[in-house]
């Protein structure tokens, strides 16, 4: 993949990356909140956007890729919209990063 891929134009295939995110999920979840933990399928962590100071209420489902922080009521249904909730970054921004980290094409077929 191009090291310029963040700078072309084209519609991503969030489902591509959310599928290729997920298979990976217990490695990527972690280098996003690694001061988590895991418990059972699901990584407990400390919710980076506030002043959390206890693990318990900010949580990532492995399987499904679902978070949520129940403190906030701050949630999604997928690790790109946790990675760009964690990082600050757009829903696009976040997905080409993940894609990059994975090496797979964040573009749809044709976008190129």
């Amino acid at each position: 993949m191009a090291a310029d891929a963040s700078a072309r134009r084209g519609r991503i295939d969030f489902a591509r990356v959310n599928s290729a995110a997920l298979s990976n999920a217990r490695c990527i979840v972690p280098a996003l909140l690694p001061s988590g933990r895991l418990d059972g399928d699901e990584w407990v962590a400390r919710n980076p956007q506030r002043q959390d100071r206890r693990l318990g209420s900010f949580k990532i489902n492995l399987n499904t890729g679902k978070w949520a922080d129940f403190a906030t009521g701050d949630r999604g249904t997928d690790l790109v919209s946790l990675s760009a909730f964690v990082t600050g970054k757009s829903q696009r921004e976040a997905a080409i990063s993940l894609a990059q980290s994975l090496g797979v094409d964040p573009f749809e077929e044709g976008a190129r």
